[in-house]
């Protein structure tokens, strides 16, 4: 089915519509990530000019930081794709995106394009370019590297090379099943050079547009337009964005491949229906019937509408026609004032269970409308017999359906099957480029109307009304009839030593009997084999236990919990993202933990953690054995610290937290008094006070994007390398993602740099893991990116943070992984 934007609301909206119907010309907009699109470029042309325009990023976002909340990788990923979503609901455009996973800042685009899959990604740029059609595209980046992500210059490099091959039939010719060959006019970079605030560019080779204008929906500015879909990025801190300012706004374009352009980024492209064989006289009527149009009375224009929809259905099929055919129906029914609707008692429904949905069906004109039928495609039983429909009166048909019993759980399909560290795996072609998932079940309503049939997409939702009773909508979604938690992403083990471990079974539906099992790795162990299980009421709990014995030696390994219900197995857990600015989500990942087998002690076991932009540091260190006190700001206090062994203050909260600066004279006495405070990475932009540290210190943007980059110990005799954990190279194997980011590079003296690493043909970076005494205690800066390595499981780095927050004990250690 084409996406089409929704049903427009507004005589405005409609008359929008019918503008961007009788437009022909489409650009499609290509980066890397969330946030990486020009939106003023994306609401011009597509509010302005009325054209067919989409954003392509290659990835999800799903490598970043989130400043709102815990939530990172796959979890940041959904978040930072419905964001995209609201963006281009605000600024007209369309969103795609490719299977390539954003893991992490990269310098060299040469190792991005090694990590991800390069012929796929190249092979998803190019099913875009055929799907979507444009005449133009637009980089947001050159193709030559400098001083920027490697992500970008590898989104120009894939567009480019996209762009010369999307219109061969020998490239990628699995594709020529469901798509046809297709090549744009050009292909432009959207340059950075000149164009900012009216200033013109001195670059003669570059072509200037203004993209200045009102939107005539709202009646902004494309730049107040552009700055509300750039806001919607919140997860990235531009919650408070304002935008450009307003007036003229030159935008430059440097001609990268294709056509050269002179005036225009469309120089030489028929953007009327006259480029379509047969279809000229639709560009005729839709032009009469936009000049025709009466706000008042849009019903006024259905005659012409249909009219127009006969021609069209008499021209040869094409996928932009099939577009705009979908289109003029939205618009069609705008017109009518005819609304749909398929409500379901319950959001959440099992495999093969029975669903009570009842279909409603509105419409404000006088013009006679019959509702003829509700199709299931996915299966079950259509309903026909006619309806005549009424002016302002609501007709409803109730029916009961049966969900498919092999139908699939809900979850985002690109994190459906096991992926790699640079691509998302997605099984069906016809999905890659969505942004999400086609609905559930999907609906057909199909009505007649002057003898042309109408058929209406559809899917059920659940209207609820929320705490402040404000409508709520949530579409179907299906469920297994238990989901299981695993309580811990990690579970540390000493090597050889067992512990229990609980699963949480809950159920989804009533008198739910069936047994539960720990699936582990060769190595380690599971006792009993099974456990049974019986829960009488729906939302019920039950925690089952079982004893895992660690491997002798030290190691990793996953461990899934699993059910099996009336002979069906489940392995997933239940994860709600929930956040105001996006739908609320619903991820059912498999349940997992990361069993850890190490030799880990600590000394430190009160630990007070102050939260930053959102972290799981806490659960960690839980891990560790440790017994972890959140702290308000109120608490703290001089008396309420000296109970404590340590302080852990959370990633970025002197970004994220207005309230640091009056904790800190209580924390630089409580270093005095001999506490050791441990500051993780903050950025140097958006600092709240610029007193962090008891010392001088300077952050900078110095990061170490290899994972795998070599240590070097500076200071080998220090405590922190030794007490109570030895550490050595070894314990730098297996990191994830990166070795750190915003490391210091200037700072007092009575700091002392522990570690030095780098990336490849870069000096060394020496500000990861900075100690200073402070008094009887000791104050720790460390930009170690320890937010995903505690997480991850990687056990050196817990022998590694079990040190830093021992400094200044000496007691006897504490072994971790015992019985719990």
């Amino acid at each position: 089915m084409p996406v089409v934007d929704a049903v427009p609301a507004t005589p405005a909206a409609i008359l929008q519509q019918l503008r961007s119907f009788h437009e022909m010309g489409s650009v499609l907009y290509v980066a890397a990530h969330p946030d990486d699109e020009n939106t003023q470029l994306i609401a011009y042309l597509a509010r302005g000019r009325n054209y067919r325009t989409a954003y392509l990023s290659l990835t999800r976002g799903d490598g970043g930081q989130n400043v709102l909340g815990p939530e990172l990788g796959e979890e940041l990923g959904v978040i930072r794709t419905y964001e995209l979503l609201a963006a281009r609901q605000t600024d007209g455009g369309r969103q795609f995106f490719s299977r390539a996973v954003d893991f992490g800042f990269s310098k060299d685009y040469r190792e991005t394009l090694r990590i991800w899959d390069r012929d796929q990604v190249l092979s998803d740029v190019v099913r875009v370019i055929r799907k979507f059609r444009p005449d133009v595209v637009i980089t947001r980046f050159p193709t030559e590297p400098g001083g920027t992500h490697g992500h970008h210059t590898a989104s120009a490099v894939l567009a480019l090379e996209a762009f010369k091959i999307a219109g061969s039939s020998n490239a990628f010719p699995d594709q020529l099943q469901e798509l046809t060959p297709w090549q744009p006019r050009r292909i432009l970079l959207n340059s950075w050079r000149g164009g900012r605030g009216g200033e013109a560019s001195t670059n003669t080779g570059l072509l200037q547009m203004d993209i200045g204008g009102t939107d005539p929906v709202s009646g902004d500015t494309f730049s107040t337009v552009a700055a509300r879909s750039r806001s919607m990025h919140k997860t990235q801190g531009f919650g408070n964005f304002t935008g450009f300012g307003g007036g003229t706004r030159p935008e430059m374009f440097q001609l990268l491949d294709g056509e050269p352009a002179t005036n225009d980024i469309l120089d030489g492209v028929d953007t009327t229906w006259a480029r379509i064989p047969g279809a000229a006289e639709i560009g005729r009527m839709s032009g009469e019937i936009i000049s025709s149009f009466n706000p008042k009375d849009p019903a006024a224009s259905v005659p012409a509408l249909l009219s127009m929809r006969r021609r069209l259905a008499g021209i040869a099929p094409d996928p932009i026609v099939k577009e705009k055919s979908a289109q003029l129906d939205a618009i069609l029914q705008a017109c009518l004032g005819l609304s749909v609707e398929t409500v379901v008692s319950r959001a959440e429904v099992v495999p093969g269970e029975e669903m009570k949905l009842r279909h409603v069906a509105r419409v404000r004109s006088a013009i006679p409308v019959k509702w003829l039928a509700v199709r299931y495609p996915a299966g079950g039983h259509d309903l026909t017999g006619v309806v005549e429909l009424h002016a302002n009166q609501e007709a409803t048909r109730d029916t009961t359906q049966q969900l498919p019993g092999k139908i699939p759980l809900t979850q985002p399909y690109w994190l459906r099957a096991e992926d790699t560290v640079g691509m998302f795996r997605v099984d069906d072609p016809s999905l890659i480029g969505c942004p999400e998932n086609p609905p559930a079940f999907p609906v057909q309503q199909v009505f007649e109307v002057d003898g042309q049939k109408l058929v209406i997409p559809d899917q059920p939702v659940q209207i609820a009304r929320d705490t402040n009773q404000v409508e709520v909508r949530r579409r179907l979604e299906v469920i297994p009839p238990v989901s299981l938690d695993v309580l811990s992403e990690v579970e540390l083990f000493r090597p050889g030593a067992s512990h229990e471990v609980a699963v949480e079974i809950t159920a989804s539906r009533p008198k739910t009997i069936g047994t539960a099992s720990l699936e582990a790795p060769s190595g380690w162990k599971i006792s009993p084999a099974t456990r049974p299980f019986q829960l009488a009421d729906e939302g019920q709990k039950i925690r089952v236990k079982f004893v895992v014995t660690a491997p002798a030696a030290p190691g990793t390994g996953r461990i899934t919990a699993a059910a099996v219900v009336n002979g069906v197995r489940f392995d997933n857990k239940r994860v709600e993202l929930h956040y105001s600015h996006v739908p609320a989500q619903l991820l059912q990942p498999a349940a997992r933990f990361r069993a850890v087998a190490v030799d880990a002690a600590v000394l430190s076991r009160e630990i007070g953690y102050i939260p930053g932009a959102g972290d799981r540091i806490p659960e960690a260190l839980e891990q560790l054995g440790c017994h972890v006190t959140i702290l308000s700001a109120p608490e703290v206090t001089r008396e309420r610290l000296q109970k404590l062994d340590a302080v852990v203050v959370g990633i970025r909260a002197f970004n994220t937290r207005t309230d640091m600066a009056a904790m800190m004279p209580a924390l630089f006495q409580y270093a005095e008094d001999g506490g050791t405070v441990v500051e993780q990475y903050n950025t140097a932009n958006g600092l709240k006070t610029d007193k962090i540290a008891p010392f001088d210190l300077h952050i900078s943007n110095d990061r170490v994007t290899d994972e795998e980059a070599p240590m070097t110990f500076l200071a080998p005799d220090h405590p922190v390398l030794n007490v109570p954990n030895r550490i050595t190279s070894a314990d730098f194997d297996g990191w994830v993602q990166e070795r750190g980011l915003y490391f210091p590079n200037q700072w007092d003296e009575r700091f002392t740099p522990i570690l030095a690493c780098n990336d490849p043909g870069e000096p060394a970076k020496k500000g990861g893991l900075l100690v200073g005494r402070v008094g009887r205690g000791y104050w720790v800066y460390t930009g170690l990116a320890w937010f995903r390595q505690l997480p991850a499981g990687v056990p050196g780095a817990y022998r590694l943070f079990a040190n830093i927050i021992s400094l200044g004990h000496s007691a006897e250690p504490a072994l971790t992984g015992g019985s719990k």
